[in-house]
């Protein structure tokens, strides 16, 4: 089966579960970006708690909701965008930075990370405006982080599992991460009966080369308490951009004129890279000369003031930056 997610209650309705296997989406996204195994396990962890998140904060199928991890580690960063439709895409600031191994064998997505902080910001668009949290990192290693917002930010108590492993060819083989949340009439002995159960279950991806994820909850995590299944047929859950030639020829236009004309002389056109998923779109030239027909541009320094068909990106009789009153057409 593709990666696919599944909510569900536990305890009698006294915790909820929400669980991901990611492996097929991660190994899209690690590939696509050529992440090494640093910086595809941080991906990796970060993509699928931006969607075990997404089923925890959104109510609104238009709404989105982003993870930033922010660290004076080598990776620089790491952030990823996911909605209740099952899409979520994502990108590591520095994908070619790589870890020795921790002391334990595994991957040092935490020294990779550094110190820092993670924002989770929720888009509420178009009716509303964003709302953002941010926390100090507790160890970088995302997990422990996105609990831990959870607990400052949220005020619930939460067990997050988290996790991406290589395989022998150091491909992706197993992804997916779990959040298993206290609700308010939750009893203190389920809770003690989960708490046993988590111990016990050890880590996520050395559960999933044993058994399919969703059986792992089922019978594992909710050992004892119970498991209602709230989707009978599994949300398809996948990396998917909303990058488009549209969207890669605005980004040309806030080159100069001048740039944009080296670039046709020089290469015969443009190459633009999306940072979100690594799709690469060449612009010719007739489009890159189009973009000057339909701008205007201040008269003294040539800054972009507007573009036909776009939002109107300065305010009337605004000051440029070089102290020129902006004049936009009706």
């Amino acid at each position: 089966m593709s990666s696919y997610l599944i909510r569900g209650l536990v305890a009698d309705g006294g915790v909820r579960v929400v669980a991901a296997d990611t492996t097929d989406l991660v190994r899209d996204a690690v590939e696509r970006h050529g992440a090494t195994r640093t910086a595809g396990a941080a991906l990796g962890r970060s993509l699928t708690a931006g969607l075990l998140l997404a089923h925890v904060l959104l109510k609104d199928h238009r709404d989105r909701v982003t993870v930033r991890v922010r660290g004076d580690g080598p990776l620089g960063g790491v952030i990823a965008d996911a909605g209740l439709d099952g899409s979520v895409r994502g990108y590591v600031q520095h994908a070619e930075a790589d870890m020795p191994l921790r002391e334990d064998g595994k991957i040092d997505v935490g020294g990779g990370i550094g110190q820092g902080e993670m924002l989770v910001v929720r888009s509420h668009a178009p009716y509303g405006d964003p709302y953002s949290s941010t926390i100090d990192l507790v160890t970088g290693e995302i997990a422990e982080d996105v609990a831990t917002f959870l607990a400052r930010s949220e005020q619930i108590a939460s067990a997050v599992l988290l996790g991406v492993y290589f395989g022998p060819d150091g491909r992706v083989a197993h992804a997916g991460g779990v959040i298993l949340q206290a609700l308010p009439d939750a009893n203190d002995a389920a809770l003690a009966v989960l708490e046993a159960n988590v111990k016990e279950f050890g880590g996520l991806t050395s559960a999933m080369q044993r058994a399919p994820l969703r059986q792992l909850v089922e019978e594992e995590l909710a050992w004892g308490l119970g498991f209602e299944n709230l989707t009978p047929e599994p949300l398809p859950v996948r990396f998917e951009c909303r990058c488009s030639d549209e969207k890669a020829l605005d980004a040309l236009a806030y080159f100069s004129p001048e740039e944009r004309r080296s670039m046709i002389e020089q290469d015969g056109g443009a190459e633009v890279v999306c940072h979100w998923c690594g799709e690469k779109r060449w612009i010719g030239p007739e489009l890159i000369e189009s973009l000057e027909r339909d701008e205007i541009r201040c008269p003294d320094c040539g800054t972009l003031w507007h573009r036909e068909g776009q939002a109107r990106m300065v305010r009337e009789g605004k000051l440029c930056a070089c102290g020129r009153p902006m004049e936009l057409p009706n």
